[in-house]
This record gives C-alpha cells, sequence and structure tokens, in this order.
C-alpha cells in the first residue's frame, strides 16, 4: 500500500536560531524540541533530565484520600484485602507492584486475576464469589472496574468494599465504591493520561504520604510502572515521561530477575529501550494471559527466587512461541476468508469470525490483517455459546464510538480509541456485520483509509555526521536523540526525510528485507540501512534513478562493533 507522507510544517528560521544559540545545539535537535513544545532551557532540562520530585500530589486526584483512609482502615483492622487485576500487562504489572510494596507493610493480602476464557475481561462475578467465599472484606481493581458497576454492587451486598484503580473513560454512571480515575469528569487531576499501573502507584504513593513510608522504596518499583506505560501505549508526556524514565533507569540498572530472564530468552542485552520493552517483555508477559493465566505473569515478577522465577520465564516463553505459531495459522485463515468474500473489495471494514480461533490472539490477528488490509478491522471467535472478539482501529478513525452505535447489537465492550473488544449473540453477527459496515462508511474520512507515515524533519546525510567525526563511530547527533528516549505515543523517535538519494549498493536478506547502502550527490558520506519487509522496493533502488527515503537513526551492534544505521521507514521515486 502506498503511504501517505506527513511533513510536519518547520517552525520559523529566526526562532529556530535563537532556541539553537540559547541551548548550543544544533538545527535539528532545535527543531524537534521545538515540535514538542520545548521552548525554554529550563524546558528542556525538565525534558532530558525529568526529576521525580516533578510527579504530581497523589491528593489532588478525586476520592484519594478516601481510598487512603479505607485501607489504613483495614489495615488497623485485620481485614482481608484482595487485588483484582486485568490478565494484561497493564493489569498484571499494576497487581505485581501493589502486591509487592504492600505485602512488605502487611501480609493480610493476596491477589486474584480473572480467567480470560471463563470470566472474561473487568471484575467478575466468580473474582467476587471467591473474595466473599475466602473472607475478603475489602477489593482494589487495577486496570479494571470503572465500568463493573453491576460487579462492584453484587460485592457490596455480599459486604465487600470496593476501591476502583482504574485509567478507561467512565460509563454516565460510577460504580458504587470509592473511585481513582483521573478520567472521572469531577477528577481534577492535573494529568489524565496514566496507565492501569500508573493510578496503582498513585494510590501507594498516597498512602506512603499519609503514612509517612519511605517513597524511595516505592520508587524501587517503577521498573513495573515504566513496562506498564510502553505496553498499554499510553502518551509519554508529562508525569509518564517522568514515571518511564526512571522506570527505564531501574530497569537497566537494577533488573528484576522476571525481566533479566525474559530479556535472556529475548537474546536481548542490556541496556534496553522502551521499544525493547514493548517487543520483547510485553509480548511474554501478555502470552501468560492469552495461553493460561495472567497469574503466572504476576508470579514471575513478585518472585525473587531465581529457580522459580527461570521456571516461569521459559513456561511463558514457551507461551509466546506458540502464540505466535496460533497468530500466524489464524491470519492465514482470515486473509483467506476475505479473499473468497466477493463484497469486500467495496467496504470500509473488515469483520470477519470462525468459531475455533483461539480467543487470546484475535487482537494480534486484527493488528496484522490491517498491515494487509488498512481498514478498521474486527476478528471474532466463540466461546461458551457467545461470540467474542478484538477491535483494531486505522490513523485517527474512533473505533470505540463506532461501537457505541452498534451497542444495541452487543452484550458488552470496552476500550478506547484505538482497541476494542467486544461479545454478542450469535443471532447478532450478520446485524453487526452490516451495522459496523455502515458506520464506518458513513464516518470515516478518506485519508484514514490510506495508511500514514508522519515526518519530522528534512535532513541531508551531512547534517548526521559533521565533517570532522569519524565515520566508523557513532555520530554526535545520534548520541544527542538517544537522550530523547523513551519513546512513544506524544514523544515518538524521530523520523527523518532524506531527498535525491542513490544506492551505492543492494541485496536482499532472507529474500524480503532490503538492505542498501547511500549517498547523496556532493557528499563523500555513505551511509547503510535496512528495509524490513521491503523486497518490493528493490527494482526500484536498484535502477539507478533517485528517490527520497524515510527512516530514524539506529545503532547496529555487530561483534561488539556499534555502527550507525538507517532503519527505512519508507521509500518512494521523485
Amino acid at each position: 500500500m502506498q503511504k501517505r507522507w506527513l511533513v510536519k510544517t518547520p517552525d520559523d528560521n529566526s526562532i529556530v536560531e535563537e532556541f539553537r544559540s540559547t541551548l548550543k545545539i544544533d538545527r535539528v535537535v532545535s527543531q524537534l524540541l521545538l515540535q514538542r513544545e520545548i521552548k525554554s532551557f529550563d524546558e528542556a532540562q525538565a525534558f532530558f533530565r525529568p526529576d521525580i520530585s516533578g510527579i504530581h500530589d497523589p491528593f489532588l486526584m478525586k476520592d484519594m484520600d478516601r481510598a487512603v483512609d479505607r485501607i489504613n482502615l483495614a489495615i488497623s483492622n485485620n481485614e482481608k484485602i484482595l487485588l483484582f487485576g486485568d490478565y494484561d500487562v497493564d493489569g498484571t504489572t499494576a497487581v505485581a507492584l501493589m502486591y509487592s510494596f504492600l505485602i512488605k507493610k502487611y501480609k493480610n493480602l493476596d491477589f486474584y486475576i480473572p480467567d480470560r476464557y471463563i470470566e472474561g475481561y473487568g471484575v467478575s462475578l466468580l473474582g467476587m464469589d471467591y473474595a466473599k467465599e475466602n473472607g475478603f472484606t475489602l477489593v482494589i481493581s487495577l486496570d479494571c472496574g470503572i465500568k463493573s458497576n453491576d460487579k462492584v454492587q453484587y460485592a457490596k451486598e455480599r459486604g465487600i468494599d470496593f476501591i476502583v484503580c482504574d485509567h478507561h473513560n467512565p460509563g454516565d454512571e460510577l460504580p458504587d465504591g470509592i473511585v481513582l480515575d483521573p478520567k472521572r469528569n469531577d477528577c481534577l487531576y492535573p494529568y489524565k493520561e496514566l496507565s492501569g499501573c500508573g493510578v496503582g502507584f498513585k494510590l501507594l504513593q498516597g498512602l506512603c504520604e499519609k503514612n509517612n513510608w519511605n517513597k524511595d522504596e516505592l520508587f524501587e518499583y517503577l521498573d513495573l510502572v515504566a513496562v506498564s506505560i510502553g505496553a498499554d501505549i499510553v502518551p509519554i508526556t508529562g508525569e509518564n515521561r517522568i514515571l518511564c524514565y526512571h522506570g527505564m533507569l531501574r530497569l537497566n540498572a537494577r533488573p528484576r530477575l522476571a525481566f533479566r530472564e525474559l530479556l535472556l530468552l529475548a537474546k536481548r542485552q542490556f541496556p534496553v529501550t522502551l521499544t525493547d520493552v514493548v517487543f520483547t517483555i510485553a509480548p511474554r508477559i501478555n502470552a501468560a494471559g492469552r495461553l493460561r493465566s495472567g497469574r503466572y505473569s504476576v508470579e514471575l515478577m513478585i518472585s525473587e527466587e531465581y529457580d522459580l522465577v527461570n521456571k516461569i520465564a521459559n513456561e511463558i516463553n514457551n507461551d509466546n512461541l506458540e502464540r505466535r505459531v496460533l497468530d500466524q495459522q489464524i491470519t492465514f485463515e482470515a486473509l483467506e476468508q476475505i479473499e473468497k468474500d466477493e463484497t469486500f473489495k467495496n467496504k470500509k471494514s473488515t469483520v470477519v469470525f470462525q468459531n475455533d480461533w483461539h480467543k487470546g490472539v484475535v487482537g494480534i490477528v486484527a493488528s496484522r490483517l490491517i498491515e494487509k488490509h488498512f481498514r478498521p478491522t474486527i476478528v471474532l471467535t466463540e466461546s461458551n455459546g457467545v461470540l467474542t472478539g478484538s477491535a483494531r482501529t486505522v490513523n485517527d478513525f474512533d473505533i470505540h464510538e463506532a461501537l457505541i452505535k452498534c451497542e444495541d447489537l452487543l452484550q458488552q465492550f470496552g476500550g478506547h480509541k484505538h482497541a476494542a473488544g467486544m461479545s454478542l449473540s450469535p443471532e447478532n453477527l450478520v446485524k453487526f456485520q452490516e451495522r459496523f459496515e455502515k458506520v464506518v462508511a458513513e464516518t470515516i474520512a478518506n485519508e484514514d483509509l490510506s495508511p500514514e507515515e508522519n515526518v519530522d524533519i528534512e535532513i541531508s546525510f551531512d547534517e548526521i555526521f559533521t565533517k570532522e567525526e569519524n565515520r566508523m563511530k557513532i555520530p554526535r547527533l545520534k548520541r544527542i536523540l538517544n537522550q530523547l528516549e523513551p519513546h512513544g505515543p506524544g514523544n515518538m523517535k524521530p523520523v527523518f526525510m532524506s531527498r535525491n538519494v542513490f544506492s551505492t549498493d543492494v541485496r536482499l536478506l532472507k529474500e524480503e528485507h532490503l538492505k542498501i547502502s547511500m549517498t547523496q550527490p556532493n557528499s563523500d558520506i555513505v551511509l547503510e540501512g535496512i528495509g524490513f519487509k521491503m523486497a518490493d522496493k528493490m527494482d526500484l533502488v536498484a535502477s539507478g534513478v533517485p528517490f527520497d527515503v524515510l527512516y530514524t537513526l539506529e545503532t547496529n551492534v555487530w561483534k561488539e562493533r556499534e555502527t550507525l544505521q538507517l532503519n527505512i521507514k519508507d521509500i518512494r521515486a521523485i
């Protein structure tokens, strides 16, 4: 598919030059900082060196005082407290964080992760029955619960109090409990984009301040918050940047056994970036919740016993390998369905169903289908007589808003703009497919039906290496760009565009990856680049004609030698 290049409008040269002069930095870094609304020395310092003291007062969050008081009451009365977390990375890291910290202060504590297939997403009746049968009088839900009004009421009728720690959008009415969610309409907390684990962290911060507990002990668990931020794809701005920055420092300096073992199995070496976390740690933690139980993930992250951690890490890694096989098989079957559907070519959406697809991987498959057919996509399977599935979207199209317009045909749904889950009766499948297609066709913008590539700035190869720099070493520009980490929404890795580029050498790796050496006219700089799964560009770059290229700057390590490599995002003929 042809990508649209969205090149950001550069700031006025006089503004860039003034900022450049003030900070003693080059044009490229000046422009990148200005794009991030960083316009002074103090703002730049706060961005490059986020201070942990910059996190907000937890008591600015609505109901925080009530939540802290209720936990302290439970501790003073020796009540049994149950932590109830979602089975994904955000939920399991939140439970691991709260359990690991609180268990050192209070022993009458346990955790519960629902079964993805029996109980489904969120607070469950089975979970509340478990709490009642085992004498728990306080439940703290983490990364779920904001729309579980009926389940919270069910618990209340059985003498169980509830604290909801969530970060998803609330419904019209809040659950009848103590609710911590910065997205509450009546919550004035200054940062709205915390992860679920981040909300749990704020609750622990509140407990530390109220009880005069040592906050440095809490900060030792920021690696869990960082993993949740990366995996849940929340913005890495404001308070999230501070938490994630210090969490990644902790992860690299003193990695917990769980993360060390998972990275070892993934053959990743320290130091790691948040991108490494997203593509190595997160899928393995998620795999346990997809194929067995999220409880394994929590046990892995809270354990300090090497033999147990090694055993669980290997089991989870095997789960991830199995998940990949399932993912590939189901993707193949789903693409076959699409190819056989004559009506599909005229549709603006994709909804596929097969009753024996594995429920744990349908969200991944939806993302795979979008890579091939760029449309809002839903993949459904059958579980206990009910159709359940996951939705993924394209560009700026709001998938959650589209599902709201289909809610009379759904039993349950939830999520956010970019991803959602739902369940419906089998008899409503055809009606749902028709309604969803109608909603998408009427509301999606034409530009959202083709993939986009956001471009930060146009540069020449001569701006990557200065004249005096050794071309066989990592240039100063790349070393400065490393300090923009961690990357994610709101602070994506900079994408550069260079025009009028020629190849000096081209070859294919494994018959699908493009390996290319490039230069520009009147330049003596030759840069190496790799375009993953870009074999279709081979003829263009090998033809000898000039082309434009989009890329990020990466460090390639081979036999302990570091060199610069361009990670090519797209290529187009001039």
